[in-house]
């Protein structure tokens, strides 16, 4: 395996051990909260990659983005709180340099006693008929609405979101009746006073279970949210990552936990199984199943503790745990209920678990006589703890010998939407496909450059290679696809460009710069510490990678990328690496010239550009009635517009998609790797961008 990891660990060390961390803080007068901001503020002066000056411009911004995160849609606030809090709208520098929180104490209690009365105020809506035939409208355009002036303006504003989500549950409700009706012509459908009752009831729901949420979340996050609308105000990426999140973090990244392999959502009534996870203890076992609800766990032959109305984080923490030790949840089964007994005590050994939807995984395809491979690649996963155990590098080197055995003449790596990730995985990666040389280019604050480069001259994979992208695919995918595209190793083949994240990240544990910590666990800062440019010089910040071939997708209309995020660092250029391109590249040209013929004919990407540009529009209408009749004809008037787009969806390929050999043997002994395995082979045989990709590799090996 290529391994830059020696390069990677001098440069972490040296970000480390830079001045900045040297310093102590000591405040024994002071409490959490206060220390916290004295120590975000100190890294944010002093590691940040290009900081901003703390004055009356950046105190707006940080007043402006926290009361967007708590109330961006206008729902809790009067004009009159909004009018007290602005007398700290240009003071927050200051306030924040003498670890001053009067700001954020004022917003927090009159959040939670606007939320109350909001609570209070749906409570007495649903208490009263609620009329769907008023002549109102709503405006979703939350970002012109003004605040509310009174209570009676802010019962109004209720009375309009309860209106516009029941009309819209009831008139879904009303089309699945249809649908049964129409599937078996002896089902009696329910009335429509039946389903405007059972929509009423479902809002209501819905929104008492949004209560619920709220007044589960804690002062420390709430707290969180005003820390990251500071940090946020240096660049969109810098955050302040509490410890649950930061584990969760960690977890993400290394695509794998120590736990009972389930996905959990609170309920009223109890914890619910929403997902179980292949391969864990509980899927292993089969001991739970979607829809049980947890009661009480237990830790081995310890007393239970009740979960019911327990905020879910502190739920999860019960049940997770290291490996080879015992839970014990008292479980209310899906198919029964407390008042018939089906309750039982179930125990589960925990386990390691691999979150298999993360990983790389492979396919072969066949299409006129010839096979090609193919390798999915979700994210650059990677385990911070030990580098040496699986992560993407090694997967995808794995899937690359698995699908030479199968003989192929061509290779597609799809990062569509692969958000990143590590960037060590991803040097490695771009290792795999050239002898050696540069992969990406790095630079620090202070303006030293860095090229990180494989050096090992073995190359994994030399035959013709396509790497498929789309908006959605950001940082470590824009390295890779940036520097194959460099190369002209290979044809990238996506949207306009990628999402343009050109920064690197690292983690600050806040907790060090404490000379005795008497405050509890302060969490970490996720902290933009450099940039990262092409190995030709220019940055993928805002602009991103410009594919070769344009394929109409989507996204391609929505405003989705770095450049549409508040507080994004510009683009710039650096000065170019020493690089050899590939030679063997003879058709690509013509393949790209060819690959543009067939776009400009196919009448099935034409549908989806039209359709893309159908979404946009959607988008800008913002204003919708409160009246059932009239609702229901711009629904009906929405639906009759995307007939047309629903030929999308009929589209099938001529490709067959098998497994590599060593992977069909599992799939043989597993019924759900089976159906996972079947349910991707479907959808790749309806993905006309890997039928486009199938089609440029044939033109790069004629």
């Amino acid at each position: 395996m290529k391994n830059i990891s020696a390069v990677l660990f001098l440069l972490f060390i040296s970000f480390a051990s830079c001045s900045f961390t040297s310093k102590k803080f000591d405040n024994p007068d002071k409490d959490k909260d206060r220390v916290l901001l004295d120590i975000v503020q100190h890294v944010l002066e002093n590691a940040h990659f290009s900081p901003i000056k703390m004055d009356d411009a950046f105190s707006k911004k940080v007043f402006d983005s926290y009361l967007n995160n708590i109330d961006g849609q206008k729902r809790y606030f009067l004009q009159s709180d909004i009018n007290e809090l602005k007398k700290y709208e240009n003071r927050l520098d200051d306030d924040l340099k003498n670890g001053e929180i009067a700001f954020f104490n004022l917003s927090y209690e009159r959040l939670k006693q606007r939320m109350k009365e909001a609570e209070a105020i749906t409570k007495a809506i649903f208490a009263k008929p609620i009329n769907l035939n008023t002549n109102e409208t709503i405006n979703t355009d939350y970002e012109k609405l003004p605040f509310v002036k009174n209570k009676a303006e802010l019962q109004n504003r209720w009375k309009q979101v309860i209106i516009f989500t029941t009309l819209s549950t009831y008139i879904t409700k009303q089309k699945e009746e249809a649908s049964k009706k129409e599937k078996d012509a002896k089902y009696q459908p329910k009335t429509n006073e039946v389903l405007k009752k059972e929509s009423i009831e479902a809002t209501q729901k819905t929104l008492a279970d949004m209560f619920s949420m709220y007044n589960d979340i804690t002062r420390e996050e709430w707290f969180s949210m005003f820390v990251n609308a500071i940090t946020e105000t240096f660049d969109p990426h810098s955050n302040y990552m509490a410890p649950d999140i930061k584990e969760g973090f960690d977890r993400d990244m290394s695509g794998k936990f120590e736990g009972i392999g389930a996905q959990l959502q609170k309920k009223t009534d109890g914890i619910a199984i929403t997902n179980v996870i292949l391969g864990g203890p509980v899927w292993k076992g089969k001991l739970l199943e979607v829809g049980d609800q947890i009661l009480k766990v237990a830790q081995g032959a310890g007393e239970p503790v009740d979960v019911v109305g327990m905020r879910l984080d502190d739920a999860v923490k019960l049940i997770k745990g290291p490996k080879g030790t015992e839970v014990r949840l008292t479980v209310k089964r899906v198919d029964g209920t407390i008042v018939d007994g089906t309750i039982e005590v179930v125990s589960i050994i925990r386990d390691v678990v691999e979150i298999e939807e993360t990983y790389a995984k492979s396919a072969v395809i066949t299409a006129n006589g010839k096979r090609y491979g193919l390798i999915n690649l979700p994210k650059f996963y990677i385990d911070f703890e030990d580098v040496n155990q699986r992560n993407a590098a090694t997967d995808v080197a794995l899937e690359i010998e698995k699908l030479k055995k199968e003989n192929i003449d061509g290779l597609i790596v799809d990062l569509r939407t692969n958000g990143g990730g590590s960037l060590k995985t991803v040097v490695d990666i771009g290792g795999l496909f050239i002898p050696k040389g540069p992969i990406v280019q790095v630079k620090s604050s202070r303006g030293s450059r860095d090229v990180l480069s494989d050096n090992d001259p073995k190359t994994q994979w030399d035959g013709s290679l396509v790497i498929l992208t789309n908006e959605l695919s950001a940082s470590a995918s824009e390295i890779l696809a940036a520097a194959m595209q460099d190369y002209k190793r290979a044809i990238i083949i996506g949207g306009k460009q990628t999402f343009g994240k050109g920064t690197v990240q690292s983690f600050v544990d806040l907790n060090s710069f404490l000379r005795q910590n008497n405050y509890g666990d302060l969490g970490a800062i996720k902290i933009t510490i450099q940039k990262f440019y092409r190995i030709n010089g220019g940055s993928t910040q805002l602009k991103g990678v410009e594919s070769d071939i344009v394929v109409p997708d989507k996204y391609k209309y929505i405003d989705i990328g770095e450049r549409d995020m508040p507080n994004a660092m510009p683009w710039d250029k650096i000065e170019p690496a020493k690089y050899t391109p590939w030679t063997n590249n003879a058709n690509f040209d013509k393949a790209i010239e060819n690959s543009k013929k067939r776009i400009s004919e196919n009448q099935y990407l034409k549908l989806i550009d039209e359709n893309a540009q159908w979404i946009k529009q959607q988008q800008k209408d913002n204003v919708f009635p409160l009246n059932y009749e009239a609702y229901k004809k711009v629904i009906e008037k929405n639906e009759e517009q995307s007939k047309k787009f629903k030929a999308i969806n009929d589209y099938k390929s001529n490709l067959k998609f098998t497994s590599v050999a060593s992977d069909e043997a599992k799939i043989k002994n597993s019924e759900d790797l089976k159906l996972r395995r079947d349910r991707w082979h479907e959808s790749l045989e309806k993905d006309v961008y890997i039928d486009e990709a199938v089609k440029v590799l044939e033109d790069l090996n004629k």
